[in-house]
């Protein structure tokens, strides 16, 4: 079944103030998130697979595919439907080797080099940026801009994904560079009107 890359919300934990995760993923995917990304950077991994496995209840009572960063272990042993890595995590063609053929895998680029790597050892999609500025320290990478996103998206043939500093003020500028979809955390999450955020956003890759 193709994947829906429009509106993907990568979770933040941190960025919620003490609100509830479940709820608020629930409210952004009424809201129009069509794919979902669990990031936990700081828990142990028991309680990274407890939070996993609730969130793929959820995820697939909503119909949402759930991609876990980073964790090969935790995404194999929830069952979830993919995994993200990025520059530093376990390389791209061992994480697809223990994956296997049919989970969604994304991989994290900034230039059209490692564009071209992660097509050829078998990401699904690419999340490309940080476009802007972040507060979300997804990375170290200075902000690549719209121009840059727009020939990575240009150089291979997968699915890219921006991420970085996306909202709803620069969202469709994001768009027009042919992006498959914006990927976002504070933009959805960082109020809460959670859901009306990601209807916001949604309304804009739509126009």
């Amino acid at each position: 079944m193709p994947v829906d890359y429009s509106l993907y919300l990568v979770t933040d934990r941190g960025i919620l103030k003490g609100r509830s995760l479940f709820a608020a993923v629930e409210e952004a995917i009424r809201g129009g998130v069509s794919l979902l990304q669990l990031r936990e950077k700081n828990v142990c991994s028991r309680d990274f697979y407890h939070i996993a496995l609730e969130l793929k209840e959820l995820a697939n009572s909503c119909n949402v595919p759930l991609i876990i960063n980073d964790r090969l272990d935790i995404a194999l042993a929830v069952d979830a439907d993919g995994l993200h890595v990025g520059q530093e995590d376990l390389p791209l063609e061992v994480a697809r080797k223990l994956l296997g053929p049919d989970k969604i895998l994304g991989y994290s680029v900034s230039n059209t080099a490692e564009a071209a790597y992660g097509e050829k050892n078998g990401a699904d999609y690419l999340g490309a940026g940080p476009v802007y500025p972040t507060g979300s320290k997804l990375d170290t990478v200075d902000p690549i801009g719209v121009e840059v996103i727009k020939t990575i998206k240009e150089s291979v043939s997968i699915p890219v994904v921006a991420i970085g500093g996306i909202s709803r003020s620069n969202a469709a500028e994001v768009k027009k560079s042919g992006v498959d979809g914006l990927s976002v955390i504070s933009a959805i999450l960082g109020s809460p009107q959670v859901e009306e955020n990601a209807r916001c956003l949604k309304n804009i890759w739509r126009a």
